[in-house]
């Protein structure tokens, strides 16, 4: 802890991007006295292992995290495979199917492996709430669903809307609160992160501890990230994610394809820079020293290289810049080796064969879209077929190349 920030600037840090901090005079005492202790706080965040990837949006409460490893406080990154068999009803409309434990600890394996792409493991304890949870007996688990009313559940915004329009909510469902809110006492946790849809479950945590004799945790919660459109939050679901095990120049392009505005926002949220680094290049940028195009440019750079490495960015740069700038091919194209029976294979089908699709569906949709090229034609129709003889070149989007030989 030797050469710890100020808590102000501490503070400074902690509060950027942030939506809501309770309380900010509870922050400021447990950093006072993390200084004047030296002892780092704990931080906590939960992740349910609903799913095996991670996208720039599930990054920004990541990065927040490594904000607090940089001021020299000890991350709890708690995977909560025990809340996962029961299934989070935040922000579901539906009781929400229970994972397998199958599912659990192999999405638990893929989730470790990524966040070390931005969490420093050496300030990082991985945790799994099972630990605790699954020691709780019949008569712990009924005292701890004694500290919540159904009154009180029933404030929470998707709950109500549930019971008012005559959608079902399980008993199971109500528990989850209160046992996100054990994984606080039993960590004994300083800071719980988490978005803005967890609030009234991080709030939970604080008053479990009080009731527990503890100092309260304080809640920090951040925004839901835009996706590429600009307008809804990112989800695979909308097709408007960038995943993290994404290529370097899938990542690379479609950061330079999200609009200016959403580019500082991006920066504010995800960047190493400083707050007064990206305010100097708004200034510049502003004041036309610097074309916005190279402030993405540098945007990309930095977040290609944080997931895979600097040489790839660099990589991915040159490729980017052949192909929209050159209008030329990446140097790299893959190649797919394919063998077909028939004299004519069907174009969705090619390209789903080729994986540049994710079904045939996805590829009319892409063809209808104009979107699709073969050997630098555009194609207009989903019914074209092309010959399954020698070789051709398929292009889908700006970014997605493939060499296919026909064998």
């Amino acid at each position: 802890m030797n050469g710890m920030k100020s808590v102000e600037e501490q503070i400074a840090l902690i509060e950027r991007g942030t939506v809501d901090l309770i309380s900010r005079d509870d922050l400021v005492k447990k950093l006072t006295r993390s200084v004047e202790t030296g002892q780092p706080l704990k931080i906590k965040a939960g992740f349910d292992p609903t799913a095996p990837d991670l996208h720039l949006g599930h990054t920004v409460l990541l990065q927040k995290l490594r904000h607090f490893q940089q001021l020299g406080h000890q991350v709890y990154f708690l995977i909560g495979d025990f809340t996962g068999l029961i299934g989070d009803p935040t922000g579901k409309s539906d009781t929400r199917p229970p994972l397998t434990r199958e599912d659990v600890e192999r999405n638990a394996e893929t989730y470790k492996e990524q966040v070390f792409k931005i969490l420093d493991p050496t300030r990082t304890k991985v945790v799994f709430n099972s630990t605790w949870l699954g020691e709780l007996s019949s008569y712990d688990m009924i005292r701890l669903a004694s500290q919540l009313t159904v009154a009180r559940m029933l404030e929470r915004d998707d709950f109500k809307k549930r019971f008012e329009s005559g959608r079902p909510i399980s008993i199971h469902e109500f528990l989850y609160p209160l046992i996100q809110g054990y994984d606080s006492v039993a960590l004994e946790a300083d800071v719980e992160l988490g978005g803005t849809d967890q609030l009234f479950n991080l709030l939970m945590g604080r008053d479990l501890q009080r009731s527990r004799g503890q100092e309260p945790q304080v809640v920090l919660t951040m925004p839901l990230l835009e996706g590429l459109d600009g307008v809804n939050k990112m989800s695979k679901s909308l097709g408007n994610y960038i995943g993290i095990t994404d290529s370097p120049d899938d990542i690379f392009g479609k950061i330079m394809s999200i609009s200016d505005e959403l580019m500082f926002r991006y920066y504010e949220l995800l960047s190493d820079l400083s707050t007064e680094e990206i305010q100097a290049l708004k200034e510049d940028m502003a004041a036309g020293r610097i074309h916005p195009k190279a402030v993405k440019m540098q945007l990309a750079r930095e977040l290609t290289a944080r997931f895979h490495d600097p040489e790839a960015a660099a990589a991915a740069e040159k490729n980017f810049d052949q192909v929209f700038k050159k209008h030329e091919l990446p140097d790299e194209i893959p190649e797919c080796r394919l063998q077909v029976d028939e004299e004519e294979i069907w174009l969705p089908r090619l390209l789903l064969e080729a994986g540049l699709v994710k079904s045939t569906s996805d590829g009319r949709r892409m063809i209808k879209q104009n979107a699709v090229s073969v050997d630098g034609d555009k194609v207009t129709s989903v019914d074209t077929n092309i010959p399954a003889r020698g070789k051709v070149l398929l292009k889908v989007g700006k970014r997605k190349f493939c060499q296919v030989v026909f064998s």
